[in-house]
């Protein structure tokens, strides 16, 4: 059985099409054995930091701090439970991107519609995957709680200052564990730290995670800091059997340990988390080894099986795309590249539609969220003070973008292979294909569709139009905004949304401009012929804009002026 076979049979597929991606592969030998060895490392770790605190910073607050009993040891695993508890947690929460998911209003109003409305069949199976996210979260903040309060009790317990009333105590320490606990995990949820980031240079894990370690012993100590006054406060309205009724001393002795304890947890926290995203965010490499039989006749199989036939936007597919960017954009698998150029072109063929599907739906996406935007509507300034249709039109925008990671991969990988098919495609096949024609054509069409949610100009200009008296080119002011593309600017900017379709049109035109660069004269004398549309623009309608748009915009990258 080759190792695609046994990825789909051992792949469960969710048959409404969503679910949580990062869950979905988890059964895929690469994914599992890299959930394996961050359990083992996340214990070792977690196991060091807790015997090195508890020797050097909690041990003056014990009597006893070196002599083993049963107690301790039930502690210690019980701390490392609850520390597995959260590390699974993370693991069937993380994704490769965003996830859309149901607001509260939405559940209550999706149970109304289920009662008194019957709904199509794909907005139920939307709201489905919606509130399936929602509960996801949900059920990762409670086990956080859970988490918080078990830790914290197992590692400041053995302490003398929760030895007087120590049933009165527990209940507070564990208490204010359940908050610190609820509080990461909702500060984990609203800034989407669940999305796998996957690093722009590629490093053994052991210098990534090196590299993260400041971060995380910073992110600890803010939230330690945020965690013991925020718990504190609210541990004051506490039953009075439930606070201790020790002396000063007994009560400053308490606090110390119990930001210690507080501190330790978080930092366990933050490096699993920092290990989790080092770990699944490494390269793996979809290839068979080098001088093996299957490395001689097919070295591509592996990664194209694993591009077509894995779960869609699930992490293997976002491994097998990083891994293709990598051999497109380097030197150092140079022989895994030259196998993509074989005489027949299907392997080619088969490389670049695997790249250009994700560009295409995100280009049809975004023409029709943009469409969506009435224009009527779209020049609402402040988002509290627009409509729900408005509101809508917005959330649609955001979405849209969700996979913008995938897309400026596959960008770059059609851009390399397409640049580097002029001195590499030695039968010429990228050019016999017509694959040439289409990732132009693709890469304007997004880049125009983009640059529209950033309100630029998208109008045809006549060639006469820009041009004065004595032949001088004359700037002309950007007159031919559309209103609802002007909306869909003030509305973004200054959000998370402008910076990401800022970053990715960036790397659109960067793309364009590499193709550009390998083909200029091509296209020079291409243009200078009448032949530019024929040759490098496809026959049949754009997925963004009118033929004779690309041909202006493709004009502009050839004079190095498109910005």
């Amino acid at each position: 059985m080759s190792f695609s076979a046994a990825i789909e049979r051992t792949l469960f597929k969710d048959k409404d099409g969503g679910g949580i991606v990062v869950a979905v592969g988890a059964h895929t030998p690469i994914i599992k054995h890299r959930f394996l060895s961050f359990l083992i490392w996340q214990s070792i770790q977690s196991t060091f930091i807790l015997l090195l605190f508890k020797t050097l910073f909690l041990s003056p607050f014990t009597q006893k701090p070196f002599i083993p009993n049963f107690f301790s040891l039930i502690t210690f695993l019980s701390f490392h439970f609850s520390l597995l508890l959260f590390s699974i947690s993370i693991f069937f929460l993380c994704s490769p991107h965003p996830l859309p998911f149901a607001s509260p209003f939405e559940i209550s109003l999706s149970f109304l519609r289920l009662i008194f409305v019957s709904g199509g069949v794909g907005d139920q199976n939307l709201l489905r995957r919606k509130v399936r996210v929602s509960l996801s979260f949900v059920l990762f903040v409670t086990a956080c709680s859970v988490v918080g309060a078990v830790s914290l009790t197992c590692v400041c317990w053995g302490c003398d200052a929760y030895y007087v009333n120590s049933i009165g105590v527990l209940g507070k320490l564990g208490f204010r564990g359940f908050v610190i606990g609820l509080l990461y995990g909702l500060h984990y949820v609203y800034k989407q730290r669940w999305v796998l980031q996957f690093p722009i240079i590629q490093r053994p894990p052991f210098f990534s995670f090196k590299m993260g370690l400041p971060v995380a012993v910073g992110q600890a100590l803010k939230f330690s800091v945020i965690g013991y006054l925020s718990s504190g406060v609210l541990a004051f309205f506490l039953p009075i059997e439930y606070k201790g009724q020790g002396s000063v001393g007994n009560f400053i002795s308490e606090q110390m340990s119990f930001y210690i304890g507080s501190f330790v947890v978080i930092l366990c926290w933050e490096l699993n988390h920092h290990l989790h995203q080092v770990l699944h965010t490494k390269r793996f490499v979809f290839a068979p080894p080098k001088g093996s039989a299957a490395a001689e006749t097919n070295p591509s199989e592996l990664l194209l099986d694993t591009l077509e036939e894995s779960m869609p936007k699930s992490l293997l597919q976002y491994l097998a795309f990083l891994d293709l960017c990598m051999v497109c954009e380097s030197n150092v698998d140079t022989w895994r590249r030259a196998a993509f150029f074989e005489e027949t072109g299907e392997t080619y063929k088969r490389v670049i539609a695997a790249c250009l599907g994700p560009l295409e739906q995100f280009t049809q996406k975004l023409a029709e969220d943009l469409q969506s935007s009435s224009p009527e509507n779209s020049l609402q300034l402040s988002y509290q003070l627009s409509s729900p249709k408005e509101r809508l039109a917005v959330s649609k925008l955001y979405e849209s973008f969700y996979d913008s990671q995938l897309c400026a991969w596959c960008a770059r990988i059609v851009a390399s292979l397409t640049a580097r098919s002029r001195k590499e495609d030695r039968f010429g096949v990228a050019q016999l294909s017509g694959s040439n024609a289409a990732a132009i054509s693709t890469l304007l069409s997004s880049l125009l569709a983009v640059e529209t949610l950033l309100g630029k100009k998208t109008n045809i200009q006549s060639a006469n139009s820009l041009m004065g008296p004595a032949g001088i080119r004359w700037a002309t002011v950007n007159t031919g905004r559309s209103e609802s593309s002007s909306g869909a600017m003030i509305r973004i900017r200054g959000s998370p949304l402008y910076a990401k379709a800022y970053s990715l049109a960036d790397i659109l035109r960067t793309s364009i401009y590499c193709i550009v660069s390998a083909f200029h004269n091509e296209m020079l004398n291409s243009s200078n012929s009448g032949l530019l549309e024929k040759d490098w623009i496809i026959s049949g309608k754009p997925l963004y804009g009118p033929r004779e748009l690309l041909v202006q915009k493709l004009r502009l990258f050839l004079d190095f002026q498109a910005s």
